[in-house]
């Protein structure tokens, strides 16, 4: 604890000065109007364009972390019968997307994906030589704890299990009656299911659902016709509900992965998941009566209105990254919330509010990262340290949705997927990282010394 404290203070100061620095350009850069970077930091950006596609951002954690990303030996228990070799390189990639610091910010995005990718993969892969697609529940305990011990070896975050709601029975084969290889080769058109989901785009993927209606056909069947009724809880639940269909999907994810390379599996199960991650705004909505109360009466008061609106977003940006497609879904519940509230006025517009403004922000430095809506990781180098990828051209309006327009699929909306269209920025991409991590890190050094 001593070291870490230490560790701690050390990038705290270090941290400090270049805040300074950060904040006292962003006021001079905001009295000159859009940002023109000087070539020494300019030069370590890309160029920011109002016409393209947008250009990605990698905000980089500073090398003092790189020391404390070292790799150390885990305690395994030696009873899990899954072959870890199989997936190496993706359980390094699971421990950095899951880094410790950063996991509960990215958890819906990166992490938690990756790591249910990864253990699908593991799962698969060691079908091959024991013909099952899932664990006992013995053997799952143990084999959970085992990935736990590797991945925090490898710095990932002590409490995975919680954050991504994972379980040892999300191992077994719950409610689904299939378990067994032949019995699946028995009753699913394996060909037609591998063809379909041997390489998806991740975009048309989405909006066509060519592989995932594959699956769920696969899933179907053996949750219908399986022929073990001794399989656990499997006749406790009937053939149709949707959790028998959902545990009977995970035997056919397994199988898939067991067809694949990991590297390959791991591209086909990311893409497959973000369809889900980007249908939906992850985040929680307070109440809306401040809103309501600021901007009712016809928005007799704008400035009320607008600090109301302000204040209530600002505890939306505390709570995690969220992807250029899910802040579109965000800004139109919430929209809809305040409709519901007798708000009928675009105070989007009024209050200038844009679409970064929903996903995680650092003080009043309008300093937000808006991930991609394709998969992607964090990648770890030791003189960078931790990185992931940002949407450079973020400060795009949040739409305020008309009273006709209906909830609508991210395939029909007014946007360039997976991109959202590009526009100016008059933010600096460079006070991202060290704005986030100084935040992030004088809250733990807080922590530590109330608790010393």
């Amino acid at each position: 604890m001593p070291h870490f404290f230490l560790f701690l203070l050390t990038l705290f100061l270090f941290l400090l000065p270049l805040r300074a620095l950060e904040s006292h350009n962003s006021r001079f850069n905001h009295l000159q109007g859009p940002v023109r970077m000087v070539n020494h930091v300019g030069s370590m950006f890309p160029k920011i364009s109002p016409l393209g596609a947008p250009q990605p951002f990698l905000p980089l954690a500073p090398s003092p972390l790189a020391p404390f990303t070292n790799t150390s030996i885990p305690k395994l228990s030696g009873l899990c019968t899954l072959n870890f070799s199989a997936a190496e390189s993706l359980i390094s990639v699971t421990a950095i997307d899951c880094w410790e610091v950063f996991a509960p910010f990215l958890a819906n995005v990166i992490c938690c994906p990756q790591l249910e990718a990864t253990l699908t993969i593991l799962i698969g892969q060691s079908s091959n030589y024991t013909n099952v697609l899932a664990l006992n529940g013995t053997n799952a305990k143990h084999c959970l704890a085992d990935v736990e011990q590797i991945l925090m070896g490898q710095g990932a975050t002590t409490n995975l299990k919680q954050i991504c709601s994972i379980h040892s029975s999300n191992l077994t084969e719950a409610s689904c009656p299939v378990k067994n290889v032949n019995d699946f080769y028995d009753m699913v058109d394996t060909t037609k299911l591998l063809t379909a989901c041997d390489k998806i785009d991740p975009v048309k993927e989405c909006c066509y659902q060519v592989c995932q209606n594959a699956i769920l056909e696969a899933a179907t069947t053996i949750a219908s016709k399986g022929s073990d009724i001794l399989a656990m809880d499997s006749a406790h639940v009937p053939p149709e509900h949707p959790l028998r269909i959902n545990d009977c999907r995970n035997i056919v994810l397994r199988w898939v992965a067991s067809k694949l390379e990991p590297i390959h599996a791991k591209k086909v199960l990311r893409g497959l998941s973000n369809c889900n991650v980007n249908k939906a705004c992850p985040l929680v909505f307070p109440d809306t009566m401040q809103i309501a109360k600021g901007c009712g009466d016809g928005i007799s008061n704008k400035t009320a209105c607008c600090n109301a609106m302000e204040s209530y977003v600002s505890h939306l940006q505390k709570q995690s990254f969220i992807t250029n497609l899910q802040a579109l879904d965000c800004a139109e519940t919430l929209a809809m919330k305040l409709k519901r509230s007798n708000i009928t006025a675009d105070i989007y517009g009024l209050c200038h509010i844009s679409l970064k403004d929903f996903s995680l922000q650092v003080g009043n430095q309008e300093a937000g990262c808006l991930l991609p809506s394709l998969p992607s990781d964090a990648t770890f180098d030791r003189i960078s340290g931790i990185s992931f990828l940002c949407d450079l051209n973020d400060n795009i309006p949040a739409p305020w949705p008309s009273t006709s327009q209906l909830t609508s699929s991210s395939c029909n909306k007014s946007v360039n997927i997976p991109a959202l269209p590009a526009a100016a920025s008059s933010q600096s991409p460079g006070l991202y990282s060290q704005e986030i991590l100084f935040i992030i890190l004088a809250a733990l050094l807080f922590l530590l010394m109330a608790t010393m």
